[in-house]
């Protein structure tokens, strides 16, 4: 494991986070904080709310109540009176705006090369110069292998590589935070590795990372803290090391004997 080198710059703060769909609890008061340079892996069966609990913390899906900051700024926050709040659109997309996010199934615009899907977002949100994008977008591109396939649609590559270009996507906005969902679990197992090789680059340059996943190695070697979800709870978030040997819990126990 890791040493923890993450300074005490907290980079998300989750309290209390609750959300329903209709009848269905899918988050029963979720609390995590994440500080600069950690890397968290959130795991846990399917249908614990790990997906649903990244999603709201980019707003992807709103809170019924409880508090979520991004870099110390909230995001949303509820009142005395159990009213749930968010910052104004313009505040929500500028907080968002720290936050990268890397889907399970890519995301990619089939009609646009390589070059064409990172450099649309930097151009379009934050006005920055075709050649200044380019450039941007090269450089990422080839931190994570795939100079040579810039000009390629996305239907010429692999899934791997699709995932890759994803995450090149996703820093090509230079965001703060990365918020990984299920990244690996749509590809093949062959592919797997080299999608987690470059994760693990982002994590030795102390990115601050997110990362929802079944990939327990990963967890194990990688991340600094693992957090356990089951049910809509966070059960428990341990330094990576101790949640291996005793995750503590009898749940979390029962979970590890299964995945490993």
């Amino acid at each position: 494991m890791p040493s923890l080198t993450s300074d005490a710059t907290q980079m998300i703060e989750a309290r209390d986070v609750r959300k329903a769909f209709g009848h269905v609890q899918v988050l029963r008061g979720v609390s995590l904080s994440v500080h600069r340079g950690e890397v968290v892996a959130v795991i846990g069966p399917s249908g614990s709310g790990k997906s649903t609990f990244l999603r709201c913390l980019n707003h992807l899906e709103t809170i019924d109540s409880g508090h979520i900051a991004i870099e110390g700024e909230t995001l949303a926050t509820t009142d005395a009176q159990g009213r749930c709040a968010y910052v104004s659109d313009a505040e929500v997309r500028r907080i968002g705006a720290k936050t990268g996010m890397v889907f399970q199934h890519f995301n990619l615009f089939p009609h646009l090369t390589v070059l064409e899907n990172l450099i649309e977002a930097p151009m379009v949100v934050q006005g920055l110069a075709r050649d200044a994008a380019i450039a941007r977008a090269e450089a990422l591109l080839d931190k994570v292998g795939l100079a040579q396939k810039r000009d390629n649609y996305p239907s010429r590559l692999s899934g791997g590589q699709k995932q890759r270009v994803a995450i090149a996507r996703a820093l090509c906005m230079e965001p703060d935070i990365m918020l990984f969902d299920e990244p690996t679990s749509a590809l093949d197992p062959e592919l797997t590795g080299e999608v987690l090789r470059t994760m693990r680059e982002l994590a030795e340059e102390r990115m601050t990372m997110l990362v929802v996943t079944h990939e327990m190695g990963f967890a194990r070697e990688v991340a600094n803290t693992v957090a356990f979800m089951d049910q809509g709870e966070l059960i428990a978030a341990r330094p990576a090391g101790e949640f291996f040997a005793d995750p503590g819990h009898e749940r979390a126990r029962a979970f590890l004997q299964h995945m490993l």
